[in-house]
């Protein structure tokens, strides 16, 4: 998979190195008031969306609990189904060290991701999509955590166990309704390592790809440790009942994980709509 921009990080947060993040004060694009007021606002605006244009829009949806109950895992959906020509999603939380979690493109896939967080203390978490003209939406809001998500070592390192299940992948697809997609949900085993526990360095999933039985690119994105242990990652790829997606992964330790999930005939009764 080739990145589509490239993330260093610097100072505990994440600096796009790119010629629009290097450009000078009076070149950049004057970014809207944030609305949720973060000290990291004009800062992370610069990092994702360089001279881009951004508006906060409210047909953007993003969907968490108001309050995190488990700040190492905080579930959050990012859903721009009701906006068109949607190239690229992307989830960050502005006060977290690491503040990117997914960088999604939905190439062949309904503008969907959805997936679980680490949370380092209260901290607005937002949702942030690419159109097709190059204009960026975003939509978001404060979340309440007691904070430590991303310093706490995983439960896995504590268990001792994290290496014997390292990869092991599940995954289940179902169709949703006429318009050709189907919802896909993979778990994939994994420390995600941030780096900020003592004598842990980072090593965290980097990279996910799903294909067709036919081998074009449904969806991608890059992963960073700011996402949950255990990756749980929901895409919705344009994919019939009977046909395979191939899910493939890579962490920075260059390790290679690779799956294979059948859509099924119809959706579990639980979730049928």
């Amino acid at each position: 998979m080739k990145a589509h921009r490239r993330w260093t990080a610097i100072i505990g947060f994440l600096t796009l190195a790119s010629p629009a993040s290097l450009a000078s004060p009076s070149a950049r694009a004057a970014y809207p008031v944030d609305p949720l007021q973060s000290p990291m606002w004009s800062a992370h605006a610069r990092t994702i969306f360089g001279d881009d244009p951004v508006h906060f829009d409210p047909l953007l949806k993003i969907e968490y609990p108001d309050i995190a109950e488990n700040q190492r895992s905080f579930p959050v959906a990012l859903d721009a189904r009701g906006i068109a020509q949607v190239k690229r999603m992307v989830i960050f939380a502005d006060l977290n060290p690491i503040p990117i979690a997914i960088d999604y493109r939905p190439d062949a896939a309904e503008p969907y991701v959805a997936t679980r967080i680490k949370l380092d203390q209260r901290t607005p978490v937002r949702g942030a999509v690419q159109l097709a003209d190059g204009q960026w939406l975003v939509a978001g809001g404060w979340v309440d955590a007691a904070g430590g998500g991303c310093s706490a070592p995983p439960l896995s390192r504590v268990k001792g166990d994290w290496a014997e299940h390292l990869g092991e992948m599940r995954g289940e697809a179902w169709p949703m309704g006429a318009d050709g997609a189907s919802r896909l949900r993979v778990t994939l085993r994994h420390p995600m390592d941030t780096g900020f526990v003592a004598n842990i360095p980072t090593y965290n999933i980097e990279e996910l790809e799903v294909k067709s039985a036919a081998g074009a690119v449904l969806g991608e994105m890059e992963i960073w440790a700011s996402v949950s242990e255990d990756p749980a990652i929901t895409l919705m790829p344009r994919a019939k009942p009977g046909e395979t997606l191939t899910v493939s992964a890579r962490d920075t330790n260059g390790r290679t994980y690779t799956g294979n999930v059948a859509v099924a005939a119809r959706a579990p009764l639980a979730t049928a709509r």
